[in-house]
């Protein structure tokens, strides 16, 4: 695999061409010394049941994997707390208010934006919302709905994290019920 720097081709500091791998996580400037360490950024991922035990899942309205099932969250943003950036990301993509949330997990992933890879460290939150009635597709979503938890397919989901995370719920949920 190609290093996860390649495309920074100059010194973000000084705008040096040599730029030159380091180690496995970060590249040097052999001009000025300045090194760079590649860390994922944070994304939150919102697991929200109705009263009928049905999970909130978005259609996808654009790329990566645009069509398929997903569910609310996206990337924290600068001096937001995990709970905080999912409860946002829930708000603008359904319009619903999240009241509590409930850190459960996460998961790395690689999502493509605009053709780049952003590595990603996706934390899943149980959410619960003021009002499971009352919800809209914004933003990015094309569609929300509920779906019955023995309906959920994991495979449906677009993204390999919102797979992987998806089937680690209801794993967890089916064991919990017994």
């Amino acid at each position: 695999m190609e290093h996860p720097l390649s495309q920074f081709k100059y010194c973000p500091k000084c705008g040096s061409a040599r730029f030159e791998i380091h180690n496995d996580k970060s590249k040097q400037c052999a001009d000025c010394g300045f090194v760079y360490y590649f860390n994922p950024s944070a994304a939150t991922v919102a697991l929200i049941l109705n009263e009928r035990n049905e999970l909130l899942v978005c259609r996808r309205a654009k790329e990566p994997a645009k069509g398929t099932l997903d569910l609310p969250g996206g990337f924290i943003d600068m001096a937001e707390t995990g709970a905080e950036g999912v409860s946002r990301e829930v708000k603008e993509e359904t319009g619903m208010e999240v009241t509590k949330t409930e850190y459960l997990f996460s998961l790395p992933n690689i999502y493509i934006y605009s053709g780049f890879p952003v590595h990603t460290l996706d934390l899943f939150f149980r959410c619960t919302v003021a009002d499971t009635r009352h919800f809209k597709a914004m933003d990015d979503a094309a569609d929300v709905f509920f779906v019955p938890l023995e309906e959920v397919r994991p495979e449906d989901f677009g993204l390999k994290s919102i797979r992987k995370g998806v089937a680690r719920f209801c794993h967890f949920l089916k064991k919990s019920n017994k």
